[in-house]
């Protein structure tokens, strides 16, 4: 009778139920929701994840993000590794995913001198390719790629890591085929608007926080603008470190690319936290080598083979917490921010520069637990 009373008295008072008797939980943000109001929010993703067989890391790529990558589908070597040989398959469920899901897609690369056959560069004598042989072969590739996907991948890294520190075009394998960097990016860029025309044309690489490079890249885009030719982004791929990249470096590159009207993104997002074995290694997959069988130098390059000690977790948090500081804080020119990968045990860092070592560069660990990290880049919008 007491229970009938009190409800009856709160009926004809309006009392209300003490608060903490319905406690209320603030709901747990996603990545993509932290940022809505300031970029996209991507990751790299491969075929267990696409089909499911992953269904844990799938899991979180849909409550986390709203755009993908693949890792490795669509390069030149997977799609058309022989001569009329073609294996599509794998791009086009990567596709598929993303428009189920309707995520923003992007489509990579069309043009990058790694991953890409031999055959590409020789004619059907087995001799190399004259330029013209070489423009048509480039032709044929960005129409047969880009033009199945026309009007469903959303965005196309056309060209990939062809600019050197120093500014200057590297002398790759497509480069030195065409003559020179220039002719290879127009025509690149032009077919591409022409296979592709309702989709965004990137160019990315890496080490675009190096004054150096930062000027031959708007170099370049400033030459294909005169040209009429169109891009529409800039790629800063982040596969940096604990102490490097400045922020000075970052920010300074960001603002020189947007300064040329294109969008900017930073692409490949991954936070190393083993030394370097040679500090001229760059992010260049070439430049892998193998284990050291001198125990003292392994054990100093590959230092956490077990775990991730506490203090290089809080810097790793810090780290990307820093990061993102500066990304949301030039949200105005940032269009998307892209991981390399979701979780430590799928990225490419455990075998580059030094094949098998042990990395934890992502914000999700071995188990699919978030990391402290997680937590930092999730709190920088409300700070």
């Amino acid at each position: 009778m007491k229970l009938l009373y009190f409800i009856l008295a709160c009926f004809l008072t309006g009392c209300t139920a003490p608060k903490h008797s319905h406690p209320t939980r603030q709901a747990v943000l996603t990545l993509k929701d932290a940022y809505k109001n300031a970029f996209l929010i991507g990751t790299a993703i491969n075929p267990s994840i696409v089909s499911g067989d992953n269904q844990a890391v799938q899991e979180i790529v849909l409550k986390q993000f709203n755009c993908i990558t693949p890792e490795n589908v669509m390069k030149a070597a997977v799609i058309n590794p022989q001569p009329n040989v073609f294996n599509f398959k794998p791009a086009d469920d990567f596709v598929a995913f993303g428009e189920q899901h309707h995520l923003f897609i992007i489509g990579h690369t069309l043009v990058w001198h790694n991953q890409c056959p031999a055959w590409f560069f020789t004619n059907a004598d087995g001799k190399p390719n004259s330029k013209q042989e070489q423009i048509e072969r480039l032709r044929q590739h960005i129409q047969t790629v880009a033009g199945r996907y026309a009007g469903r991948v959303n965005g196309w890294d056309v060209v990939n890591e062809v600019i050197d520190d120093d500014g200057n075009y590297r002398q790759t394998s497509w480069v030195k085929a065409m003559g020179d960097g220039d002719t290879l990016v127009s025509y690149a860029f032009r077919f591409a608007a022409q296979y592709a025309p309702n989709t965004e044309l990137y160019y990315n690489d890496f080490n675009t926080w190096k004054p150096g490079k930062r000027a031959g890249i708007v170099r370049m885009i400033k030459t294909l603008q005169q040209q009429g030719i169109r891009i529409d982004g800039v790629g800063m791929q982040g596969h940096w470190g604990l102490t490097y990249p400045d922020k000075e470096n970052i920010e300074a590159s960001i603002d020189a690319f947007a300064g040329c009207g294109v969008k900017v993104m930073i692409t490949e997002l991954d936070v190393d936290v083993l030394p370097k074995p040679d500090e001229r290694i760059t992010a260049d997959p070439a430049m892998a080598v193998g284990q050291s069988q001198d125990t003292a130098r392994k054990a100093l390059l590959d230092p956490y083979r077990q775990e991730l000690p506490e203090n290089v977790q809080a810097q790793l948090a810090k780290r990307y917490a820093d990061l993102f500081s500066i990304f949301y804080s030039r949200r105005d020119k940032l269009a998307r921010v892209t991981f390399w990968g979701v979780h430590d045990g799928m990225s490419w860092k455990n075998n580059f520069p030094v094949r098998g070592r042990t990395n934890y560069p992502l914000l999700w660990d071995r188990q699919l637990q978030p990391k402290p990290a997680f937590k930092a880049v999730l709190s920088v919008p409300a700070q």
